[in-house]
């Protein structure tokens, strides 16, 4: 049987997020859709919390750990879904998440992929809204300009999007040889290619400080990687020249305060006219100055202030 979307989760070690993951899942107001969990060879005992939920729907495939980029390139190879709707073992949706999804893509059928807003949910239970463009409230639009949209938080989240599996085999897999960052990569191959719809309803929590959480790796070459792939593409679209150079400005920040001499590398590749004044400042300060400004952001945001040098 043929579903609207297959849901697609890579799970690795998420024993205390997994359960309410799925659970954010079935119950979905709209529910023609399959789940795909790819175990990706997790040791505590997430699978065997996964196989507690009795589902017709729930399909689970086993592997090796090989990474996040293979795990999702499996399961999106088994998915017999019409849409391809991607979710972490340690994120939520919100119950009209999928039916956001379903109303892009009856407005807008020639768009590449599909997204919502999300949250940001940090260290002591603290959330903000992703920075993005402030489009009319629950009006559904298509983004102009992906990369100049997304300077601040990416428009498209993995978790928060869908797009056809001809999409996904047009513009390549992703990539295995990133351990962080394969899905920023992803989506800068689609915008190059697709247009991106979006709507403005939050659909998802994105956990960001969770167990094995990528985006707090000290992956830092991987990043370098990603930010230097484009080389050609950057020459032809200068929004995603900006784009990438702002990535790059954050890359240089967490290797100052990692202590990683890489910085020196990434900033030499950096056009000082695509960042803000802020931005340009605090490339200049030492590691030391930058950890002082980083406990004051983490204190602040604690208090339901979120400071930040992308806007």
């Amino acid at each position: 049987m043929s579903h609207f979307f297959s849901v697609v989760i890579p799970l690795f070690n998420k024993e205390n997020y997994i359960l309410k993951t799925l659970d954010s899942v079935l119950k979905q107001e709209y529910n023609d859709f399959e789940i795909i969990v790819i175990n990706d060879g997790s040791s505590d005992s997430s699978l065997e919390k996964v196989k507690s939920v009795k589902d017709s729907r729930l399909k689970v495939i086993s592997q090796k750990n090989q990474g996040v980029s293979v795990a999702r390139n499996k399961g999106i190879f088994e998915a017999k879904g019409q849409y391809i709707a991607l979710l972490d073992a340690d994120d939520y949706w919100y119950p009209h998440h999928l039916n956001s999804l379903k109303q892009l893509i009856k407005l807008f059928p020639n768009a590449g992929f599909y997204g919502d807003r999300y949250e940001i949910n940090s260290k002591d239970n603290a959330t903000r809204l992703a920075v993005l463009p402030n489009y009319i409230e629950n009006k559904p639009v298509i983004i102009r300009d992906y990369f100049k949209e997304s300077l601040a938080d990416p428009i498209l989240c993995s978790c928060t999007c869908a797009f056809r599996k001809d999409v996904f085999f047009e513009i390549g897999k992703f990539d295995p040889k990133l351990r962080t960052a394969q899905d920023l990569d992803f989506f800068v191959r689609g915008a190059l290619k697709f247009p991106v719809a979006f709507h403005p309803k939050v659909g998802l929590k994105y956990i960001k400080d969770s167990e094995n959480n990528l985006a707090k790796s000290k992956f830092n070459s991987d990043r370098f990687y990603f930010v230097s792939k484009y080389k050609l593409e950057e020459r032809q679209h200068p929004s995603l020249k900006n784009y990438l150079d702002v990535n790059r400005y954050a890359l240089v920040i967490r290797c100052k305060l990692e202590g990683d001499i890489l910085w020196k590398k990434v900033i030499s590749e950096i056009d000082p006219q695509n960042l803000n004044n802020k931005q340009k400042f605090l490339l200049k300060l030492p590691p030391l100055l930058l950890r002082f400004l980083k406990t004051i952001q983490i204190l602040l945001m604690r208090r339901g202030t979120y400071l930040t040098a992308f806007r």
